[in-house]
């Protein structure tokens, strides 16, 4: 199974902020969304970074209440790591197993066409289990 599959059941939305946008407002949009990381960007196109809860309460440690009003490019992760389009999704997982992070922007010829979470990967790899399991009994089953 490819990132491309996993992309085509869930959607290709991906939750974007500019550079200049306030923690403040970042922590707002977090909130009304119900997700854990934005991908910053000015453009909706191209990726300056990520920023994450974890981002966000590492900063709060450095910054105090002045991080409110700091902007998501002071905090943002510039070096991330992006999945290309047709990678297969056990390569993404392994990537975010060793990496240690759990989101990642998926590119299509340097654009970004969606973003893929540490549960996206895990349940497209259960899902090819299940599949295999439900094979090899009907193939011992003999129907």
């Amino acid at each position: 199974m490819s990132v491309r599959a996993i992309l085509k059941a869930k959607g290709h939305r991906v939750v974007t902020v500019p550079q200049g946008m306030t923690i403040k407002d970042v922590v707002s949009t977090l909130s009304r969304e119900r997700i854990g990381v934005v991908v910053v960007s000015d453009d909706g196109t191209t990726v300056a970074g990520i920023l994450s809860e974890r981002d966000i309460i590492q900063g709060l440690e450095k910054h105090g209440a002045v991080l409110l009003d700091l902007a998501a490019s002071d905090l943002m992760t510039r070096s991330f790591t992006s999945a290309k389009i047709d990678m297969p999704i056990l390569h993404v997982l392994d990537m975010m197993t060793q990496g240690r992070f759990r989101h990642m922007p998926v590119l299509d010829n340097g654009r970004l066409t969606g973003l893929v979470s540490i549960g996206d990967a895990v349940k497209a790899r259960l899902d090819i289990l299940e599949n295999e399991a439900m094979h090899l009994k009907e193939y011992i089953g003999g129907r």
